[in-house]
């Protein structure tokens, strides 16, 4: 059997130091670009890989962040995934995924844990408060991701949290449609007692009650295409009463709606009805769905995202939240009907 080639081996055939070795091989460590090079070359020559894990045992850091989602049939989240795994990957991290079909991470927490993770990113899903306290008191950072951290005692934050500005954005939606001439506006909830549905939700009822309005109609879609289309076909059951615009809480439910309407009730979007959905996932901007919509930044939320872990991981004990900005994005799903 072929003897193992070691770091020893490397050190000695590019004639450094076998901590310039490990420095070389380490995401951002200072080495001078000429060193780095022989010693890849050597490395390379010798058919030289380092171990991730035996780093791991000497510096006690695995360089993995657990990442927990509930779904990934929306289609916001796949790209959530990509964008922050390459920016992890650019700071030497990788991440270690995990589906939690309740939408709750504690029944997956003592998966994760195993692992030895350095942190942990929680997207679409929830955490108890003590379970959270568990990672804090372990030296784990949480993030949780399109998701509002509860205030614990004292007025603080329980874990760090990023999110778009979700009701500014459900309050953009209510103005576009106040001021197109719609008046029958329903309203389809994602999850209940999901912030990003409730802060939407809470944008949209402010717009309409400052134009006089109330909400016409509100059906609940969980997020969830097939629930969708009942919840459709629910709000278009009598024509006398039909919306003439549906907002709903994210583009997954608004391209269901779409769909229903168009395919199922035989209604033209947006002549007989508008339709306005939230993320501005890439499917929304295809010819066959052309949908308003409101976009969420997710370059700007993967960089907080990633800012919140490294303050946690480089000593910064208090958990904090950011916002960021949303802005509204007009297509072919939205009638003037002033």
């Amino acid at each position: 059997m072929k003897a193992k080639v070691t770091a020893h081996d490397v050190a000695r055939l590019a004639n450094v130091s076998q901590s310039a070795v490990s420095r070389s091989f380490t995401a951002g460590a200072s080495v001078a670009p000429e060193t780095r090079e022989r010693i890849h070359a050597a490395a390379r020559s010798l058919g030289y890989r380092p171990n991730a894990i035996a780093r791991s045992l000497i510096t006690r850091r695995s360089h993995i962040i657990g990442l927990v989602m509930s779904y990934l049939e929306n289609q916001f989240y796949p790209l959530v995934i990509e964008r922050l795994s390459q920016a992890l990957q650019r700071e030497g991290y990788h991440v270690l995924l995990f589906i939690s079909e309740t939408g709750d991470a504690d029944a997956v927490l003592a998966d994760i844990l195993q692992y030895q993770v350095d942190g942990i990113v929680m997207a679409s899903t929830t955490l108890s408060s003590a379970l959270a306290q568990d990672c804090a008191e372990a030296g784990i950072p949480v993030v949780l991701f399109n998701r509002v951290a509860q205030m614990g005692a004292m007025g603080r934050f329980s874990t760090s949290s990023v999110t778009s500005r979700n009701r500014e954005g459900g309050a953009l939606v209510g103005e576009l449609l106040v001021r197109t001439g719609h008046r029958r506006i329903a309203w389809l909830a994602g999850l209940e007692n999901a912030s990003t549905s409730l802060d939407r939700e809470a944008g949209l009822t402010e717009a309409l009650q400052a134009a006089g309005l109330a909400l016409h109609a509100r059906a609940v879609g969980r997020y969830d295409f097939g629930q969708a289309r009942r919840a459709t076909l629910e709000l278009f059951s009598d024509p006398a009463t039909r919306p003439d615009a549906v907002f709903a809480a994210n583009d997954h439910m608004a391209i269901a709606v779409l769909e229903t309407l168009r395919r199922e009730l035989g209604l033209n979007v947006p002549q007989d009805v508008s339709v306005v959905g939230f993320d501005n996932v890439p499917q929304a901007a295809w010819p066959s769905f052309d949908l308003t919509t409101v976009q969420q930044d997710v370059d700007r939320m993967v960089d907080a995202t990633r800012t919140l872990l490294f303050e946690r991981l480089g000593g910064e004990v208090q958990p904090r939240s950011v916002a960021v900005p949303c802005v509204l994005v007009e297509r072919g799903t939205v009638a003037d009907r002033a």
